[in-house]
């Protein structure tokens, strides 16, 4: 099946339950996870770290 049915079958469970507020919240961990991948091992991990 993969990750996009992964994607799809939480899109059907956010409409057909009209859970739609969910989807920002993915969004944010999304992107702090790609965030906290990205920064890892480069030199500005200093300053991301001291925005938190």
């Amino acid at each position: 099946m993969g990750k996009m049915g992964l994607v799809k079958e939480l899109w059907e469970f956010m409409r057909v339950n009209k859970k739609f507020w969910l989807a920002p919240i993915i969004i944010v961990l999304l992107l702090m996870g790609a965030l906290i991948i990205f920064t890892e091992s480069s030199a500005l991990s200093p300053f991301i770290y001291a925005l938190f």
